[in-house]
């Protein structure tokens, strides 16, 4: 079943200090070729404006608006025909817009949270712009970037009709093997966050203090003036999605870093991890739960909660159980893990909905 698909997303014309513009162009990019017809619409910003590394993307049709009242107007027809809507977290005024797609669209309407522990702990404070409480029982689907046993909280609590694992994903095209020099120990990719920045110190930078004969790397955007970089620490402030299998290329091993609030509720996979293995490079990873549901810790993926732990296995690891890691865990996201899988994950969610045919609320149910 071919199927009519409109989207409201942060930013897919941009990757500039977020995940979300490369797990759009994945899904999105793999829906096309499974024959959909997608649309993705977008508020024009000034800070993605100015970054814009794909303007027009090839494989959907991409509409930029300037404000919410030009949404019903431009838009409302196509909301109003698709066989399925989707809103994304961090959506500029996303609460608003969840409010008018949930009443205007006939299809299949669905959240897609690819903030999940951020977005609950925005709730549990009573403010999150882009989602309310009340808005989400409106919704057939919550496809939540965390899996686990957060997806029954946000049905017994928030009264979801259906939350479902929808984690990020990646497109085999592009992140590959890249045939680039290794000059670097150990690099890291990621956007600059406070609750995520002492471990970026106490597993990346500790081991650079502590091998200052070796290269370390580290890329992404807002990080402040007064980070102390070792000066074998090469920052990058900004790397396009293009870049990054060669940037990880050069590591004889990546670090993944997990923001707090993912920790404290687990199963929530950054979207490096799966890029970094199809690189053909081994992760080391801070720990959570349910990370072994999906790479076999000791076995596809390598674990690390010191310096000294990353330094033991930077110093020590044998360079054929390296090499046998860093395949293992590609062939894993391989089989498990791109976003031909996600877009089969969707057509597949959205025929469960379809069959479930419960009514759409009534906004005075739920206001």
């Amino acid at each position: 079943m071919t199927l009519n698909i409109v989207i409201f997303g942060l930013s897919i014309t941009s990757s500039w200090g977020n995940g979300h513009a490369t797990t759009y162009r994945a899904l999105i990019k793999a829906l096309s070729e499974r024959g959909h017809q997608v649309t993705f619409l977008e508020r024009d910003v000034a800070w993605y404006a100015e970054h814009r590394d794909l303007p027009a993307p090839p494989y959907c049709d991409t509409e930029l608006y300037a404000s919410l009242k030009e949404v019903p107007v431009r838009f409302g027809q196509r909301v109003a025909e698709a066989d399925l809507v989707i809103i994304g977290s961090y959506v500029p005024d996303g609460a608003i817009l969840g409010d008018w797609l949930t009443s205007h669209a006939r299809g299949v309407t669905a959240f897609y949270d690819i903030d999940t522990p951020v977005t609950l702990a925005r709730l549990k404070e009573g403010y999150a712009e882009y989602i309310t409480p009340a808005l989400i029982p409106r919704f057939d689907l919550y496809l939540s970037f965390t899996g686990g046993p957060v997806l029954n909280l946000i049905e017994e609590m928030y009264g979801s009709r259906r939350a479902v694992p929808f984690y990020c994903a990646v497109d085999p095209d592009i992140h590959a093997p890249a045939n680039v020099p290794v000059d670097a120990a150990l690099g890291y990719l990621g956007t600059y966050s406070t609750d995520r920045q002492p471990g970026v110190e106490r597993l990346l930078l500790g081991p650079a203090r502590a091998m200052p004969e070796s290269r370390f790397l580290a890329a992404g955007a807002q990080y402040p003036a007064d980070v102390n970089w070792p000066a074998n620490v090469e920052y990058i402030q900004h790397l396009p999605p293009a870049d990054h299998p060669a940037f990880y290329c050069r590591q004889r091993y990546t670090l993944n870093v997990t923001r707090a609030d993912m920790i404290a509720v687990g199963y929530s996979p950054s979207v490096r991890l799966f890029e970094a293995a199809a690189c053909g490079v081994p992760i080391i990873s801070d720990n959570w739960a349910g990370l072994e549901t999906l790479f076999v810790p000791g076995k596809e993926i390598l674990t690390a909660s010191s310096t000294a732990d990353v330094l033991t296995i930077l110093q020590d690891l044998p360079e054929e159980r390296r090499k046998s890691i860093a395949a293992a865990a590609r062939k894993c996201v391989l089989q498990n893990h791109t976003a031909q899988h996600r877009a089969q994950q969707l057509e597949l969610y959205h025929r469960e909905a379809l069959t479930a045919g419960r009514p759409r609320l009534p906004v005075e149910a739920v206001a």
